[in-house]
């Protein structure tokens, strides 16, 4: 039976890239010599450095740019909370969301159930699994989550014929 998964991932290597281009851009940039100002990255969690708010909310202006221009949806983003760190340095933990949580996956079944289309879904750890019998069935469910699912970034992959 032809399938597809509904998943939501990062590029990682694209996310990578486009933090050395925020650091190479803002090492270069006028506004920002003699700070601290940088962007550091943990696995699935970037922080962002800065002498003071306004420039924290710079750094983050830059590293949005980079990540659209590769690409990478802002959705992705999970912004935490501006921390400080002694003087008037601050901070600011972002998060990369990885996967489907499980209260999105059942929603995107529960569509995919209301639709009254002729598939079924099924949640496959952080991914949903949609299957069908026929090709076009699939393709419209894809049509159908891009419509009713706007604040997820999601991808389809794994199409089986």
């Amino acid at each position: 039976m032809p399938s597809f998964d509904v998943v939501s991932e990062a590029n990682i290597v694209e996310v990578k890239n486009a933090i050395d281009q925020s650091n190479k851009e803002i090492t270069t940039r006028f506004d920002f010599k003699g700070s601290d100002a940088r962007i550091e990255q943990k696995e699935f969690e970037l922080t962002a450095y800065a002498d003071a708010d306004f420039q924290l909310s710079q750094v983050r202006d830059v590293l949005n740019n980079k990540l659209a221009k590769r690409n990478v949806d802002l959705r992705f983003l999970d912004l935490g909370k501006i921390e400080k760190i002694g003087g008037d340095k601050v901070k600011q933990v972002i998060k990369i969301k990885n996967g489907i949580e499980t209260d999105a996956a059942k929603k995107i079944v529960r569509l995919v159930k209301d639709s009254k289309m002729k598939v079924q879904a099924s949640i496959q750890g952080d991914a949903v699994r949609i299957t069908g019998a026929k090709r076009d069935d699939l393709q419209a469910a894809m049509a159908a989550l891009r419509k009713d699912v706007p604040e997820l970034p999601l991808e389809f992959n794994n199409f089986r014929d």
